[in-house]
């Protein structure tokens, strides 16, 4: 990828610093295998890139959270933020994890999904109330705790927090999708 198709420059791995080498070496060789998206932008700070894709190490591998779950608040999040990076890649691996095609189809056109599972109606409910209202109900939060327990909630509001703080690097980049195009959502306008 060519620094003229991105705002912000994307670091180039022949010629990093010993700080951001570290980090392109730990991410190459867990479990995400590659280096792009926003840890690659990330690398501006190298500090910063260490930590945050240690949590997005935990939040996709190792929450209580079922990848279905831990994907559709994904989704839900990278369609709220209208980040066509994150929805690209996340679509193909929601649909991996078990998370229905017209669930997926409905999130991706602004529409409420009618789900089969409790679980994922909680999901659901809890990430779009704390996106659109800053904050969630008792009964939403009940629901979410029934279903998750604490640490799941406390799960849940973490996969939205690092999805967006992803979602803010990867627009403000403008940073092409990995098959070179730069849109894969409608737009909702």
């Amino acid at each position: 990828m060519s620094q003229a198709t991105t705002r912000i420059s994307l670091p180039d791995p022949d010629h990093l610093t010993p700080a951001q080498r570290d980090v392109y070496d730990a991410v190459a060789s867990g479990p995400r295998g590659v280096v792009r998206g926003p840890v690659l932008l990330w690398l501006h700070s190298p500090e910063y890139a260490s930590r945050a894709q240690k949590v997005g190490e935990f939040l996709r591998w190792d929450t209580v959270l079922e990848g279905r779950l831990s994907e559709l608040v994904i989704l839900v999040t990278a369609r709220h933020y209208g980040c066509h990076y994150v929805w690209f890649n996340h679509s193909k691996v929601a649909l991996e994890q078990g998370l229905a095609s017209p669930v997926i189809e409905d999130i991706k056109h602004g529409r409420r999904p009618r789900f089969e599972h409790e679980d994922e109606a909680a999901a659901y409910a809890f990430t779009t109330e704390m996106l659109e209202t800053h904050d969630v109900s008792d009964e939403t939060l009940e629901r979410a705790k029934a279903q998750f327990g604490e640490r799941g909630v406390v799960e849940l509001g973490a996969i939205i927090g690092h999805y967006h703080s992803g979602a803010i690097v990867l627009t403000a980049a403008r940073m092409p999708l990995p098959d070179g195009s730069r849109t894969c959502l409608p737009d909702l306008g």
